[in-house]
């Protein structure tokens, strides 16, 4: 993520090679890998995630939920597009704005990240993997899930499935967060993790 080496990556073509590795087969280890690479070029850089999109990055992106045994992948994925829609919005709700900061605020309004992300249908994409069991997974697509529902609200009404994962959820949560409670921690992990469940479940 460093902005010199970021600028030397993109203009050397490395955005594309990357792309390719994880558009064709290659072990899992090189496409995790490749994934970080990718990531570490994308954030705080509009121009590259311009070009991501462009290249069609998310698409690339979407194969991997395709695959066989990419799960530890599409979790990463599910991180930076969160990551990559929250840098934005942090950026342009930052009401001290200084020339430089006008200039990448004009940079960023030209990444179309979010519609994108609804044409292809992320929404259910990210949703789906809340029926994965662990709770770190859960807790970075909750966190996901949240984010998109402003884009994604009427998409997420109209789901049964996801309504039903998140009633199970909210059950499982409840025991484990008085479990928690008996044990004197009254501002746990599951409680958080029940808090977040509660406020898409009320958002919906």
């Amino acid at each position: 993520s460093n902005p010199k080496v970021q600028i030397e990556a993109i203009e050397g073509g490395v955005l594309q090679r990357l792309l390719v590795i994880l558009a064709t087969e290659q072990p899992l280890a090189v496409k995790k890998k490749a994934l970080f690479a990718l990531s570490s070029l994308l954030r705080h850089f509009p121009y590259a995630q311009q070009q991501f999109l462009k290249l069609g990055g998310l698409q690339v992106l979407r194969s991997l939920f395709r695959q066989k045994g990419t799960e530890t992948l599409r979790v990463r994925v599910v991180t930076l597009l969160y990551d990559l829609i929250v840098e934005k919005m942090l950026l342009l709700e930052d009401s001290q704005h200084g020339h430089q900061l006008e200039e990448k605020i004009q940079q960023y309004q030209q990444v179309k990240l979010v519609p994108a992300v609804v044409e292809q249908d992320w929404c259910a994409v990210v949703s789906n993997l809340l029926a994965m069991p662990e709770h770190d997974t859960r807790e970075k697509v909750l966190k996901t899930v949240g984010v998109l529902m402003a884009f994604c609200k009427e998409r997420y009404r109209g789901d049964q499935a996801l309504s039903t994962t998140l009633g199970l959820l909210r059950s499982e949560y409840e025991e484990l967060a008085a479990e928690e409670q008996r044990e004197g921690d009254n501002d746990g992990y599951f409680k958080e993790l029940l808090g977040s469940v509660n406020t898409i479940i009320q958002e919906l």
